[in-house]
């Protein structure tokens, strides 16, 4: 064993003539604050991003095919979803890539009571369409049964219109499509759903794209997009160029008049995007901070050390010992306050981060943060890292702040009482 290290273990962090050392709580408790701080951070920034970039991606689709030509009005501008299919149906390499496909229509109109009314979007969607997010946030009913055909006149809504309208799962709700004249269409709620993304509850019903292809006279190819959903999100930037190409090609060798035009995910939605990666900013300055806070504790703690054992260094000197090795032997004894930090530290940080994910002890306001509760997300290869982290940054603060171990000398030690 390193006659060091043997040194080491065999000093205590206290000072031998006290039982404590209040000074040295203090270090320790800075650092274990430290260490929670940053986990908590990590956590909640990983779970802020994982809840609402999840939300986004299952409400919107990973690649949006619309139509490239501006149109007059809503109705010129659509997309054949027949012409989309058969373009990726005939290419081997992409289809398989697919998860699901869903032609979509959407429109504008206004859904009216007898005591109130309220203008949201009719997302009109057909079999193809993934219920199964909007399923799991249902509070109220089922999904309703879609079809190309206008006889279907199911819907649901969110809790928000829900609750506007004073309307519940069964009811019936006259639906005024307005274009060149006044539509009106009797549709039934067959459920109310609550996904606390305030874009999409505020705005949005869905039905079957029947109701819309009969309010404007579409036949059953016709829809505002085709929206598709990857079985891997992990590419849609590379995946959405593959689309477009496919696309093009087949226009042309069809000698076809349709333009196609494709999006991801993150290009329909770049303000949520945006404030995610704001997010990640908040993080870097918080463990910035934290660990000047941390550094500066250890730089205290180890000079409180150091001073409670000035008489010990000084008869170090006198027996020949090198300054190196007397700044090992307090680096590896400083090494077990940081040791017992961490420890510590991890098992409350990850404690109170567990207590919130399961128990959602901290709640928010959905309308301004689009969920109800502080979400968590703990990732075992980010602690490993944010600890290594901690290790490596007390390491070389360590390393700098036992330099003044060099500046005793032995003669004046022996004064010190």
């Amino acid at each position: 064993m390193n006659h060091e290290v043997f040194i080491a273990r065999r000093m205590t962090l206290n000072n031998e003539r006290e039982k404590g050392s209040p000074s040295l709580t203090v270090a320790l408790v800075g650092i274990v604050l430290a260490v929670v701080v940053m986990i908590l951070s990590i956590a909640i920034v990983m779970g802020f991003k994982g809840e609402i970039s999840g939300k986004i991606m299952h409400l919107d689709a990973h690649l949006r095919v619309t139509n490239a030509a501006l149109g007059i009005d809503e109705n010129y501008v659509t997309v054949n979803g027949r012409e989309v299919r058969e373009a990726i149906a005939d290419n081997s390499d992409f289809a398989p890539l697919i998860e699901s496909m869903s032609l979509i229509a959407d429109k504008s109109a206004i859904l009216k009571t007898d005591e109130d009314f309220m203008g949201i979007i009719m997302h009109g969607v057909d079999e193809g369409y993934d219920f199964r997010y909007l399923k799991s946030k249902l509070i109220e009913g089922d999904i309703p049964v879609v079809s190309d055909t206008a006889s279907s006149n199911q819907i649901i809504i969110s809790k928000t219109v829900a609750n506007r309208l004073q309307l519940h799962a069964g009811d019936k709700v006259l639906t005024y499509f307005i274009d060149n004249s006044i539509k009106v269409r009797n549709l039934t709620i067959s459920g109310v759903f609550e996904t606390d993304l305030e874009a999409f509850d505020n705005a949005y019903i869905v039905g079957g794209i029947g109701i819309v292809q009969g309010v404007n006279g579409w036949n059953g190819d016709t829809g505002t997009q085709v929206a598709i959903n990857m079985k891997n999100t992990d590419g849609l930037e590379s995946d959405g160029y593959k689309l477009y190409a496919l696309l093009a090609e087949n226009t042309v060798k069809r000698e076809s008049k349709s333009l196609f035009f494709v999006t991801t995910t993150h290009q329909n939605n770049l303000p949520f995007f945006a404030w995610l990666e704001m997010l990640d900013m908040n993080v870097i300055i918080i463990l910035t901070l934290m660990m000047i806070v941390a550094a500066f504790t250890l730089i205290s703690a180890m000079l409180m050390i150091v001073l409670e054992r000035i008489r010990v260094i000084g008869n170090f000197k006198a027996m020949g010992a090198t300054n190196g090795s007397i700044r090992r032997i307090f680096i590896y004894l400083t090494g077990k306050l940081i040791l017992k930090a961490l420890i510590i530290g991890n098992i409350i940080g990850i404690g109170l981060a567990l207590l919130q994910k399961y128990g959602h002890i901290v709640r928010l306001d959905p309308s301004a943060y689009y969920m109800p509760y502080v979400p968590i997300s703990l990732s075992i290869p980010a602690l490993i890292l944010l600890n290594v982290g901690i290790i490596v940054v007390s390491y070389l603060t360590l390393l700098g702040a036992s330099h003044i171990i060099s500046t005793i000398k032995p003669t004046a030690t022996m004064r010190f009482e």
